[in-house]
């Protein structure tokens, strides 16, 4: 069974977006492992940070996200000069995960400032999900719906219509 690692910054707290995220945790214990791993968002002192200190936030949580990579995992970093993917299309990316021996795939998703560099030359597929903008929050719950709509395309469920 494919492990599959939402991994993270920041934490939700709005209970409206942590039941829709635990709604398609649950769906998705049919087809994957599922794992959210948030990792805690990097502070700037300052209401107008300039480019060094934005440097530096993303510099400090790549590292941190980049630690909980595996070194054999398949890694999707989104980020708005991403690829934009249809449902079908993310399907059979899933799909080829697995086919090519993979058994952990990776989405990541940013703080406030994107990702760094760093994580971006280490993704296999840098992903779009759509061109408009979304809160991290709310990215999180479309993404966890998104791939459970892969699964189901995949394996012929009704959901995907």
């Amino acid at each position: 069974m494919l492990r599959v690692n939402i991994i993270c910054i920041g934490k939700i707290k709005e209970k409206y977006f942590t039941d829709a995220i635990a709604e398609y945790q649950k769906r998705l214990s049919a087809f994957c492992k599922l794992q959210i791993i948030e990792l805690a968002e990097e502070r700037i002192r300052s209401n107008t940070p300039n480019d060094a200190q934005i440097a530096e936030v993303l510099d400090n949580e790549g590292r941190r996200i980049l630690q909980r990579i595996g070194a054999g995992d398949y890694v999707a970093a989104l980020c708005i000069e991403g690829r934009l993917l249809s449902s079908e299309e993310l399907a059979e990316t899933l799909e080829s995960v697995g086919v090519a021996g993979k058994s952990t795939a990776d989405f990541i998703i940013g703080g406030s400032y994107g990702l760094s560099e760093a994580v971006k030359r280490r993704a296999d597929i840098r992903l779009s999900m759509s061109r408009m903008t979304f809160p991290h929050q709310m990215a999180r719950v479309i993404l966890t719906e998104q791939i459970y709509r892969a699964f189901e395309i995949s394996s012929g469920g009704k959901y995907h219509k």
